[in-house]
């Protein structure tokens, strides 16, 4: 299975580990989806910077 995610908040003025997790996903501007493996290190990725993506299951 795979989680799809949305950066839908700005990266700017963000801590830089912040911005590192995001573009760790493929997320560089509002906007940007990727479809990531539903793993651990994926969902610690969502947990840390969850307050800028928009996550839904994709099947």
């Amino acid at each position: 299975m795979a989680i799809k995610i949305k950066l839908v908040k700005s990266l700017n003025g963000r801590h830089a580990k912040h911005i590192a997790t995001a573009e760790s996903l493929g997320l560089h501007k509002i906007g940007d989806e990727t479809t990531q493996p539903d793993n651990p290190q994926t969902r610690g990725k969502i947990a840390k910077i969850g307050y800028l993506l928009q996550v839904t299951e994709d099947k």
